[in-house]
């Protein structure tokens, strides 16, 4: 049985909801952290990504954000927000940020739901993997460039191909 079997109405489920079960069939460490907030820890190749996802009723977006940490050398911070820059031509589903203050890369998407649309178990489990899949895509990239100071066009070329990790 699948998992979109097990909802027999999805239109009347929070989204908050179905990603929990999600969490819950693939054994992924989450927190409930309020009803239409979820944090969740999936496990990638290269490391373990903390994904939150949250529901905005006001603008009627489920919001997910993957994130994982990095601290990149000050003098690297130019080169960094070049990958970036490239990184973010070469997906359309998201785009990634890092936030100084954090030291954290995080992956962004919104998926509106507006006009009383709802996300299945499948359109949501889709947008987690694909958010880890990119993380786990890009993840060399950016340590490339960062740590073995690679120039960003170099450190891209190891992002030619999509990654195949497991969410």
């Amino acid at each position: 049985m699948s998992l979109s079997e097990d909802f027999l109405s999805t239109e009347d489920l929070h989204p908050i909801d179905i990603v929990e079960s999600l969490a819950e069939s693939n054994d992924w460490e989450f927190d409930r952290v309020t009803d239409d907030q979820i944090a969740m820890a999936v496990e990638g190749q290269w490391k373990t990504y903390s994904l939150t996802l949250a529901w905005s009723a006001q603008d009627e977006t489920l919001r997910l954000i993957c994130t994982f940490e990095m601290e990149p050398p000050e003098g690297r911070m130019g080169e960094l927000y070049e990958v970036l820059n490239r990184t973010n031509d070469m997906v359309w589903t998201g785009a990634f940020t890092y936030w100084t203050e954090q030291k954290l890369m995080v992956w962004r998407y919104g998926l509106v739901l507006a006009g009383g649309q709802y996300a299945g178990p499948e359109q949501i489990d889709r947008l987690i993997a694909a958010a880890v899949m990119a993380a786990e895509r890009f993840y060399p990239a950016f340590q490339l460039v960062a740590w073995a100071g690679h120039s960003p066009a170099d450190a891209m070329k190891v992002a030619i191909a999509e990654a195949y990790g497991r969410a």
